[in-house]
């Protein structure tokens, strides 16, 4: 059995052990590990300013008149997308994007591709209620 002393020492080691997670955690100057794509950040931006959320998704989530474009980088390829986005399509406006624009727009799909794929069929939900990716 842990004396009083011990009990207070473990309860104030515990509680500064949990303050300074605590601001770990959720300290604004703490950056995630990994590259940092600025192009595929401004990609991302013009995503979201020519609203191409409304017609396009991203791991099936957005608009249904155009396709879910989370995989079109692997599949298609840069010069498909390319295509599409210099002059557009019978549905799909032409933006008149410059070339940085485009550059950054298939940056970031891009980005998206490689973080996995989209289709739910693949997944399977375990009995925790986690999602596993069937490969």
């Amino acid at each position: 059995m842990l004396s009083d002393s011990q009990k207070t020492i473990l309860f104030g080691l515990l509680f500064f052990s949990f303050i300074f997670y605590s601001f770990r955690l959720y300290d604004n100057r703490h950056t995630q590990s990994g590259s940092h794509n600025v192009l595929a950040d401004n990609g991302k931006k013009i995503w979201q300013q020519k609203n191409c959320i409304a017609c396009h998704q991203i791991y099936q989530l957005g608009g249904y008149l155009g396709p879910d474009l989370t995989n079109t980088y692997s599949v298609k390829g840069p010069e498909y997308i390319e295509a599409f986005l210099r002059s557009g399509t019978v549905v799909m406006p032409d933006f008149k994007l410059n070339r940085t624009e485009i550059t950054a727009l298939i940056a970031y799909l891009k980005q998206i591709d490689a973080s996995g794929s989209s289709d739910p069929r693949t997944f399977t939900i375990k009995n925790n209620g986690m999602i596993e990716q069937d490969e």
